[in-house]
Order: structure tokens, then sequence, then C-alpha cells
């Protein structure tokens, strides 16, 4: 290749370097429409993640909150036709309507919490995938249970909920192939009171341990002076947990959105599947620290737990998922 014909090819591939990064450092507007409040720990994952997506300069994020299902449509509508590049938010109650405005806005990317696959070309979905953490709990509550009998509420019997159950039942029967189960749904995702009256008659039917799936369930661990395990946030830090449960199932959603961020700004968004953007190895689920229980847990569990983790992260141990209802063992 002659000299003038090299420095052309380097100007060239410089110009594409330069434009790429301009691309990447430009800021996108990006939408988040929940049908919860914020405050709520579903939807405060992703908040959270698109807030720091904003200190760090990426986006510029707006949101509504407390969106009904039958409102939902217009308020995606109205974001499109704002300007927002990316739409994330939740689709669950209205997979075939939202789908229909994803057709609607080709060029808009929309990253939505939904049961079903990808849809068309820019309609990518993600649920929660943190049974990988939940079986490492397990293991850890069936070695500290004395009764072999643990509590599990949840709100809803749903493939998200379910898994997370099958996983906690499945480490724990891993290293104790005596413990039960007692498995109650309360029929809300946000009912502190009734999850706490719940989690008091499983207490009664004479389990020492309880998942709390839900918030309230922690409250009746403490007043009954027995062990709890968390999910989602951390419990122990955020819900009044401290000397009460012993770890939480933590998600995580700031690699699955930055993501999405960089692929819209590069402009090959196209629709996919989140799903392993929501497990460990690619950091969208972990496993809490044990804070005071740290000298408190059994160290066989302790070391089956951090050797499962190597597993985990190398691809050597899977954990199954089963989004059936789970039932109760006692």
């Amino acid at each position: 290749m002659g000299i003038r014909k090299l420095l052309s090819a380097l100007a060239v591939g410089m110009m594409m370097i330069m434009t790429a990064a301009a691309a990447q450092a430009e800021k996108i507007k990006v939408a988040g429409i929940y049908t919860v409040p914020v405050q709520q720990k579903w939807a405060g994952t992703l908040h959270r993640a698109l807030v720091q997506a904003e200190k760090e300069g990426q986006i510029d994020y707006v949101f509504s909150e407390k969106t009904a299902n039958t409102d939902y449509v217009r308020v995606m509508r109205e974001y499109a036709e704002s300007g927002a590049k990316l739409i994330v938010g939740e689709a669950f109650g209205i997979s075939r309507e939202a789908r229909k405005v994803a057709d609607d806005y080709p060029e808009v990317a929309f990253l939505m919490g939904d049961p079903g696959d990808k849809h068309g070309k820019n309609f990518s979905v993600f649920d929660n995938y943190i049974h990988e953490p939940c079986y490492l709990m397990g293991v850890i509550a069936g070695s500290m249970t004395k009764s072999n009998k643990i509590g599990m509420i949840g709100g809803y019997p749903i493939g998200e909920v379910n898994r997370l159950f099958h996983a906690f039942m499945a480490g724990a029967r891993s290293v104790n192939p005596d413990v039960e189960f007692k498995v109650s749904f309360i029929g809300s995702w946000y009912d502190p009171p009734k999850a706490k009256e719940f989690a008091f008659a499983q207490v009664e039917a004479g389990v020492d341990v309880l998942y709390a799936e839900r918030a309230g369930v922690v409250d009746a661990a403490r007043e009954k002076g027995i062990l709890a395990f968390g999910n989602v946030n951390d419990m122990n830090k955020e819900e009044n947990g401290k000397d009460v449960v012993v770890a939480s199932a933590l998600w995580h959603m700031e690699n699955a959105i930055n993501n999405a961020i960089s692929d819209v700004k590069a402009g090959t968004f196209q629709a996919s599947n989140y799903k392993e953007w929501t497990m460990m190895q690619k950091g969208g689920a972990t496993l809490s620290p044990f804070y005071e229980f740290d000298a408190k847990i059994p160290a066989a569990a302790k070391a089956k737990v951090a050797d499962l983790t190597k597993q985990i992260m190398s691809g050597k141990f899977v954990v199954d998922i089963n989004d059936e209802q789970p039932k109760s063992t006692f």
C-alpha cells in the first residue's frame, strides 16, 4: 500500500473512532415508566440504575410512576413522541399493547419487564432472574434451621417469584434433605401488614426461618425472634433487618441498563432477551454480605456457598429454573 493510501486509511479509521466516541459521549433521553412508586423495590432497582446513568452523564432521565395499566400505553406514546430514544418499564399486564407501540415507533428502543420473548427489531425484554443467589441462601437456611421447617411468603405465584422459591428450596435440600416448607402468597405486591400476618401464622406452624419475598415478613421474624432471608434489596440494611436477616438475594440492573444505552448510542440496539443480564455472571444478581451473621453461619455452609459461587460464575454449576407454583410440604 502506498504512503498516501496508508495515510488515507489511517485518517478514515481515526475519524470512525472519533465519531464512535462522540456518539457514546452524547447524551440521549431515556424514559422510565412504572406502575408503582419508585420506592417499591422492583421499580426502584430500575430507577436507581437509570439515576446512576444520569449522574455519570450518559443520559437525560425522565420518569413516570404509579402509572396504571389503563394509562400505560398513552404514556409510552407520549415519551416516544417527545424524543425519548430508550423507554424502560414493565409490560407484564399489557404485553400485546406495548409491542404495538414498539411497532409504531421503530426508531425508539424499548427495554421492558415482560414474561414473553423479544419482539420485532426494537422491543427487548427482561425479567428477574436472581434464582442463583436464592439457591445459595437456601444452602445457608437449610444449615441453620433447627426445626427443619422453613416458611416462604411471596406476593403472587408467578414465574418471577416461583423460580426464586424453587431455587431456595433446592439449595436447602442440598444440605438438609429433611427440611420441609410452608409456602404462602399474600395476593399483593405491597401489603406489609398482610405479609406479617401470614408470617405469624407460619411461625405458629413451627417454622424457625422465613424467606421474606415481600415486605413485612422481616418485622414478624424480629418479633418472633427467628431468622429471615431477604429478596431483591438488602433487607438487613434497608428493612430494619439487623440481627434478623442473614443474607439477601440482590438484583442489579446497572449493567443491563448500561448495555442498552450503549447499544442505542451506537445504533446497534436490537430486540433481545436480557435474561442473562439479570443473572450472576453478568453482575445482575449477587448474594449480600453476611454482616453480623458472618461468624454465626456454619463454616461448612459458608465454604459450600463460596465454592458454588465460583462454579456458578464459571458456568460449571447451573441452578435449575422452575416457574411452576411451589407447594407446601407440611
